[in-house]
């Protein structure tokens, strides 16, 4: 959600640090801000809006002297969560202010700090004046409260009396060398440099600097100085951490010609498909090779349920996932919404074996799944894009999807690759339990082929766009599907509601009548999953229920179905295929009109208002 970057090194710091918050705009943030150690004071700038308003009220910082002598300094994009997007509420925030020099330190903070109302009700009887109606300055100002002469302990003495998630960057007047970092639930990433180093809570804001990098885990405290770096724990106690190599170059997280970062991603997909499934199918033995997950045969045929936990787009992911692993291995397979996970008390037990779904490797109420599950002595297990991310290290086992850095809001490539491994892994399950050797081969090869049939999907981007033509009035909108492509019709809805503002409702095609039919007329058309496969002749039932009532009707149908393209007053055709398969192509040529849709709407389509790329609080 919110984007921190931080530097220490013997360069000019603010215009690394404001490249680093362009490089973090995609994730959605309403204000920003930097501040920076010069002249024996720290200098504090922050605007509401825009990276380019905070830039345009900063000046000339190229040539003045205070920005030319800087050499640590902290910045932030802030998305609202206590109090509305003002320049008041933009981090960073200063405590302990004296003249001259302003603030005696500043802080930027991502997280959400639970008890701010008791401690910014303690540090007001203490005298402390706030300024923003944020959390986050509860925590600057206890920060201050503890401060002497050594910065890192009264940050550690602050963050133990803290209940929430916080990742936070913080420098002080009186120790202009030193930036300190720490994190509990909210990511941090330390960019190694020669005689520098540039902190962030994503890859993407560092990697124009380095490719090594170490990431904190909860409760570690780092102090920088330059390129020297201590990393402890609250308590004080020295603790290493492995370092890591960031597997995408910067050009990776670049538009690459196209108009937007998810038109760029949506092409991407036939290369990212590839990049998942590569090395993991083994189309002689007719199954998958999934070294990450540590479980032979053995193991797999002891399990009695896999448990698949996720949110928004990565649960839509886990529904194909549970319906493969039922139909390839008829093994119990179920969905459950990683937010309700931990609250509702779930029956977990050491048979169970529990996936995590993230693209990001962060999303706050899936990493609580998934240390619920552990505290229950389920055996879990991740699946993420992000190399280095909290849910892969706290597991320690799962798959990585390779997909490279999704930058659009709009998840488009992290599900197709999502789907594609879940496919892998109920191949990989089946053969270990039920299905035969000739059967394997069948689904193997069907999944070696999803990146060609995705590249014939993506070669009607042109007729896509055209039927978006008819699409720019409507304001609500229908999906109907069943079986496999029920959740590609979830996923269908949470795109073009996503990134065109377009109301749209997801249902299981049986469900029209028991309710929404009610709402059918002209201006509600309805969006049909119509691939050939079990219960395609019923759903194209309920699509001449629709027109019957004047709902105009797009269906996504399989090549040559005459009798689909009759039933329907637009079609998008995507290859023949089983329904698993079909759930990728169709997902396609939906996340295309949801594209065409948005861009002929004039929306903001990579950074959709009130949207974040990562959820890192609950």
């Amino acid at each position: 959600m919110c984007g921190i970057v931080a530097y220490s090194g013997t360069k000019s710091a603010t215009p690394i640090l404001l490249n680093g918050l362009r490089k973090l705009e995609y994730r959605g943030y309403d204000s920003a801000g930097i501040a920076i150690h010069s002249d024996n004071t720290i200098h504090i700038y922050k605007e509401e809006g825009k990276v380019a308003n905070l830039i345009d009220s900063i000046g000339d910082y190229e040539n003045d002297a205070v920005h030319q002598q800087c050499h640590v300094g902290i910045a932030h994009t802030r998305w609202a969560t206590h109090g509305p997007p003002t320049k008041e509420n933009a981090h960073p925030h200063g405590a302990g202010f004296v003249e001259p020099g302003g603030s005696r330190i500043a802080l930027v903070h991502n997280g959400i700090i639970e008890n701010y109302r008791a401690l910014k009700a303690r540090l007001e009887a203490e005298g402390k004046v706030f300024l923003s109606d944020t959390d986050s300055e509860v925590l600057s100002h206890l920060i201050e409260f503890y401060y002497t002469d050594d910065l890192a302990k009264a940050i550690s003495t602050a963050l133990k009396e803290v209940q929430g998630t916080f990742g936070i960057a913080c420098i002080a007047k009186d120790q202009p060398d030193m930036l300190v970092v720490a994190r509990r639930g909210s990511p941090i990433v330390i960019g190694l440099g020669e005689d520098q180093t540039i902190v962030a809570s994503d890859a993407s804001a560092i990697i124009s600097h380095t490719r090594q990098a170490v990431y904190l885990d909860d409760n570690d405290v780092a102090i920088i100085r330059g390129g020297k770096i201590d990393i402890k724990t609250l308590d004080a106690k020295p603790v290493q951490r492995d370092t890591a190599d960031i597997d995408w170059s910067e050009g990776a997280a670049e538009k690459g010609g196209y108009e937007h970062y998810m038109l760029k991603e949506i092409f991407e997909q036939p290369t990212a498909i590839r990049n998942s499934i590569r090395g993991r199918i083994d189309l002689d033995r007719g199954t998958s090779v999934l070294a990450g997950l540590g479980l032979d045969s053995r193991e797999i045929v002891d399990l009695q349920r896999l448990l698949i936990v996720g949110c928004g787009t990565s649960m839509n992911a886990g529904l194909v996932g549970e319906y493969a692993i039922e139909d390839f291995a008829g093994m119990l397979s179920e969905v459950e919404q990683a937010a309700e996970f931990r609250y509702r008390n779930p029956i977990v037990g050491s048979k169970d074996i529990v996936l995590a779904i993230s693209q990001s490797g962060e999303t706050a109420d899936t990493l609580a799944a998934v240390r619920e599950a552990q505290e229950k002595g389920a055996l879990v297990a991740g699946l993420v894009n992000v190399v280095g991310s909290t849910i892969a290290r706290e597991t320690g086992r799962g798959i990585y999807l390779h997909a490279g850095p999704e930058i659009s809001v709009a998840s488009t490539k992290a599900f197709t690759c999502q789907v594609s491994v879940l496919l892998l892994i109920a191949l990989k399950f089946a053969r270990s339990r039920r299905l035969s050797r000739e059967q394997g081969i069948k689904i193997a090869e069907e999944i070696n082929s999803l990146p060609e049939l995705v590249e014939r999907v993506l070669e009607q981007n042109d007729a896509i766009a055209k039927i978006a033509e008819d699409f720019v009035k409507f304001d609500n909108m229908f999906y109907i599907g069943r079986g496999y492509l029920f959740p590609v019709a979830l996923e269908g809805a949470l795109k073009i509601k996503e990134i065109s503002y377009i109301h749209a409702e997801a249902y299981h095609a049986a469900e029209l009548k028991h309710g929404p039919i009610a709402l059918l007329e002209e201006s509600m058309p309805v969006v049909a999953l119509l691939n050939a496969g079990p219960g395609m002749e019923k759903t194209l039932g309920n699509v001449e229920e629709c027109r019957a009532r004047k709902s105009p009707v797009l269906g996504v149908i399989s090549e040559g179905d005459e009798d689909a393209r009759a039933a329907c007053d637009w079609v998008i055709e995507v290859p023949q295929s089983s329904q698993f398969i079909a759930t990728v192509t169709s997902t396609v040529a939906l996340q295309l009109f949801s594209y065409h849709v948005a861009r002929l709407r004039g929306c903001p389509i990579d950074q959709p208002r009130n949207l974040a790329k990562s959820v890192t609080v609950e």
